[in-house]
């Protein structure tokens, strides 16, 4: 990584309609974070109106439906992280994936994650310099595929070529 690479925190989301039949993006771990916060708010006064309100406003299923979503991103995580990264050698997989999805640490889906928090996270990573040969050379590339995509295409990659469509 370099001082322009960046990762993205693990923040799933699902697509829903609202009661008014609008499509919305939800993030899941938000959801989830909200019924927790709404449910120990009722647990600390059963009295507290705003706090019903809101919690009727949450719909059971879907608070089932996204606990299911969160465990799955984070077994994926965790097993990528396992089989690629520390594939060689042993690393905390299970933390680091549990920081990635902290919404605390990250509260914004496209939130950038530099190089130096994932370092600090535990992640695997080689620092190049912007001005290091190699990091000038992958520069060149990404500039180069970013000349040759048009509006509208994608970039198919193999080991020995790139194929714009």
């Amino acid at each position: 990584m370099s001082d322009s690479s960046e990762l993205g925190p693990i923040d799933p989301q699902f697509c829903k309609k609202d009661g008014d039949g609008n499509v919305r993006w939800h993030s899941v771990l938000n959801y989830l974070n909200a019924y927790d916060i709404i449910c120990a708010k009722l647990r600390e006064n059963p009295e507290d109106l705003p706090a019903k309100v809101m919690l009727s406003k949450l719909d059971p299923t879907t608070v089932v439906q996204f606990e299911a979503i969160k465990r799955r991103a984070r077994m994926l995580a965790e097993q990528h992280l396992n089989r690629w990264m520390f594939h060689s050698k042993g690393g905390n997989y299970t933390k680091i994936a549990g920081e990635l999805m902290d919404i605390n640490r990250w509260p914004a889906h496209g939130q950038m994650i530099g190089w130096e928090d994932a370092k600090e996270m535990g992640l695997e990573i080689e620092y190049l310099s912007p001005d290091s040969k190699e990091w000038r050379a992958y520069w060149s590339l990404y500039c180069q595929q970013r000349l040759a995509v048009k509006d509208g295409q994608i970039l198919f990659e193999s080991d020995y070529a790139s194929l714009p469509m």
